[in-house]
């Protein structure tokens, strides 16, 4: 068995493979530990798999190659890895080369002091586009708030076996693996780290792929909606018992007509309420319904151990 395995999702890629093996190779050497690393190709449409199929040949002592059926996502990627993880512990890292291997011995350095079960490496300022920085933080955030974590996630991280293992227990397509690590520890530890240029490809995640993703989490991982239905529904019955009121008083004391302005306006505010409240819901049963289908997180086409 060995100390680390490290986890790679891999998607369109094939530039950076080779150079972010050999560096997570010299830095494993480097504190004398031994390793495998676990790359997961997440349905890529570029050379990746076979660039993959090579480094797999010429390694195969230290290198599992994963491909899925189809394109599930970094976090089901990232999870398919970690259930094919064997080592003491679990490292994850993205395979763009941004999280430069090196830095892994803070990690390492972090949960020694600590002995978190779980050490993030963050960086003060991330090398990515205005718009990806921007969504990234309204998620951090929104997590922070929304979830009680800590509010600070990153793909770099290094965990115990025992805590990555527990996230197998969780069989729903979607996947948000910072949220759940929050269910299993509050003994998280946090590292500074360096977060370099994509030297190669350009980030896949897009302002709209974000917002998808924060919809996601808020519908999957809590009831904010339904609350919100509820407050929603509250506070347009007193609005509708206002207006109502208002109505009746100038009909009696003013002997005005009640119109038929007066009337549209109420059942057009009242049918948007109810329209908005049957959206929510059903957004919430279309969910649940995939959860009760019980599928997979992410499928297996190939592994080469």
């Amino acid at each position: 068995m060995p100390d680390y395995s490290i986890i790679v999702p891999v998607f369109n890629s094939s530039e950076s493979l080779e150079e972010l093996f050999r560096r997570i190779d010299l830095t494993m050497s480097g504190i004398r530990k031994t390793f495998r690393v676990v790359f997961v190709d997440d349905s890529s449409h570029d050379s990746s798999w076979e660039k993959l199929l090579k480094l797999q040949k010429e390694n195969s002592d230290r290198v599992t190659v994963i491909r899925l059926a189809r394109n599930f996502g970094q976090h089901n990627a990232t999870l398919c890895g970690i259930a094919q993880a064997d080592g003491e512990f679990i490292i994850t890292i993205d395979d763009d080369l941004q999280h430069p291997p090196e830095e892994i011995v803070k990690l390492t350095a972090t949960m020694k002091e600590t002995d978190a079960d779980l050490v993030y490496g963050i960086s003060g300022e991330k090398k990515h586009s205005a718009a990806r920085n921007m969504g990234s933080t309204v998620i951090k955030r929104s997590s922070k708030h929304i979830f009680r974590t800590k509010g600070n996630g990153s793909s770099f991280r290094l965990m115990k076996s025992a805590l990555g293992k527990n996230l197998m227990n969780h069989q729903i397509n979607f996947v948000y693996l910072d949220e759940i690590f929050n269910w299993y520890t509050s003994h998280i530890g946090f590292a500074e780290v360096e977060h370099k240029k994509r030297p190669f490809q350009k980030s896949t995640y897009t302002p709209r792929s974000l917002f998808s993703l924060l919809t996601n989490l808020v519908i999957y991982y809590t009831a904010i909606p339904l609350k919100l239905m509820v407050y929603g529904g509250f506070v347009s019955a007193i609005l509708s018992f206002a207006i109502g009121m208002f109505f009746i008083y100038r009909k009696i004391v003013m002997d005005v007509p009640l119109g038929f302005t007066a009337l549209i306006v109420a059942i057009l505010f009242s049918t948007s309420v109810i329209l908005l409240s049957l959206g929510v819901i059903g957004e919430y049963l279309s969910r649940i319904y995939m959860v009760q289908n019980r599928k997979p997180p992410f499928a297996i086409k190939e592994i080469l151990k």
